[in-house]
């Protein structure tokens, strides 16, 4: 029998309608109730910053004249359905992490964060102890693809990995392809420690068996891999189907239990993309996707990380 809740939404009847064919119209002007995810949407990775003298940016960094604060964010989570996310640690402020232990005070019900530590300082083990008793969830690597980066094969990594392993927190990095073997290097050494590699390593589509590198990493069950910067990486507009191409195949490779969407909000904006678009990519676009996989790519393997309970 039809609820009578239905039969208060029923248009009214025309004479040349029966009340089942009328009924019949009201529930398929309905919204289905699948179209509305079981779960709750979390982003792991965004960036927030303010031109603020209590918080100065770290000397010689190139911040754009426009503040990406919190309140906008929340703002665009509340208009696309996105319920929590995980801030990290802007370059802008480098190793200060304290406007982004301001904003996670203000907004507990709505954020986890991600701190930096320098890493060719020795104290920075110590330095990451005292930022996770500050509330941070975490902290972010990036080793760049140059001689700057040559410190994640270097000596003062083993400590920093081994503090992190110990706090049980994960370990995020934005590395270039060319690193990654030099973190399978580290990941075999601590295999209790979570480790989040960003944005597919940014992966370039016109290079695509240099995905293989990535996908190797797949043997380690606590590396965690983010969707995002399709939008960057793509030579194509949105939906940007030669990137889904690398989605696919770590998706294959990896299960949609280790891998996790992101915005990178308000970075993705530089490529004129937009915030609501990294969502849809996942949800609406990616016809290889299965609705559990979905479940898992934009809640469940975030929960697996940075739980929210």
């Amino acid at each position: 029998m039809l609820d009578d809740s239905l039969e208060k939404a029923a248009p009214p009847q025309s004479p040349d309608l029966s009340r089942r064919d009328v009924l019949r119209l009201a529930v398929a002007a309905m919204p289905l109730a699948n179209s509305v995810p079981s779960y709750s949407i979390i982003d792991p990775h965004v960036h927030v910053w303010k031109h603020d003298p209590a918080f100065p940016f770290a000397q010689g960094q190139r911040v754009p004249e426009r503040d990406a604060s919190p309140e906008m964010l929340i703002e665009l989570m509340k208009a696309n359905g996105v319920s929590k996310t995980v801030i990290i640690q802007v370059i802008h402020y480098r190793y200060d992490n304290r406007y982004l232990a301001s904003v996670l005070k203000q907004y507990p019900q709505y954020f986890q964060g991600v701190c930096r530590v320098d890493p060719i300082d020795p104290a920075s083990p110590d330095h990451l102890s005292k930022h996770i008793e500050e509330g941070f969830r975490g902290v972010r690597l990036s080793p760049a693809a140059d001689a700057g980066g040559d410190w994640i094969a270097g000596p003062l990594m083993p400590p920093l990995w081994s503090r992190c392993e110990k706090l049980k927190v994960p370990m995020t990095l934005l590395a270039p392809m060319s690193r990654i073997p030099a973190i399978g290097a580290l990941i075999e050494r601590y295999p209790e420690l979570t480790v989040v590699i960003d944005h597919m390593a940014d992966c370039p589509v016109d290079h695509p068996e240099e995905l293989e590198k990535l996908i190797a990493l797949k043997r380690y069950p606590r590396v965690f891999v983010k969707i995002s910067h399709c939008w960057s990486l793509s030579k194509q507009p949105y939906p940007w189907r030669d990137a889904q191409g690398l989605v696919k195949r770590l998706c294959d490779s990896f299960g949609p239990q280790r891998l996790m969407w992101a915005t990178d909000w308000p970075i993705i904006e530089n490529s004129h993309a937009e915030y609501r678009q990294a969502l849809t990519l996942v949800r609406d676009d990616m016809d290889f996707l299965n609705a559990d996989d979905k479940s898992w790519m934009l809640s469940k393997t975030v929960e697996r990380v940075w739980s929210f309970n």
